[in-house]
C-alpha cells in the first residue's frame, strides 16, 4: 500500500523563514562591524597617502599655505592619484579635513575620530 506524503504545513513555512531572518540578521550585525573597521583602514591609509604626496608638492618648492588651500589641485599635479576628489574622501565618503599645525599638515576626518570613540584601539586602552 502506497503512503501518502504530508504536505508542509504553513507553521513549518512560517519557521523556516523566521530561522533564516534570525541567521540573517545575525550575519548582518556582524558584517556591520567588519565594514567599519574596513573604513577605519581605509580612513587611515587615504589620510597617510595624502599627507605624503603633499608634503612631496611642497619639498617640489610649493608654499604650504597653497598646498593646504587647493589640496585637490596639488594631488592632480603630482600625477601619483587617478582621482584627486575620490582620495580626499574617507572611508565613510565625508571629506578629510587638512590644515596646518605646528609647521606640519593635519589631516583628519570626523568620522574616523568618533569611530575611535566608539571603538578604542587595542594598545589605546589603558
Amino acid at each position: 500500500m502506497k503512503k501518502k506524503k504530508r504536505p508542509i504545513t504553513l507553521l513549518e513555512i512560517m519557521i523556516v523563514i523566521f530561522l533564516i531572518g534570525l541567521i540573517g540578521g545575525v550575519i548582518g550585525y556582524n558584517m556591520k562591524g567588519s565594514l567599519d573597521k574596513g573604513r577605519a583602514f581605509k580612513t587611515e591609509q587615504g589620510m597617510s597617502r595624502i599627507k605624503e604626496i603633499l608634503l612631496l608638492q611642497i619639498a617640489d618648492g610649493y608654499s604650504m599655505e597653497e598646498v593646504i588651500s587647493k589640496p585637490e589641485d596639488y594631488l592632480r599635479n603630482s600625477g601619483l592619484c587617478d582621482n584627486p576628489k575620490k582620495m580626499l574622501r574617507d572611508g565613510w565618503n565625508e571629506n578629510y579635513t587638512i590644515e596646518e599645525k605646528k609647521g606640519e599638515i593635519a589631516i583628519n576626518s570626523e568620522k574616523l575620530i568618533k569611530y575611535y570613540k566608539d571603538h578604542p584601539k587595542p594598545n589605546d586602552a589603558q
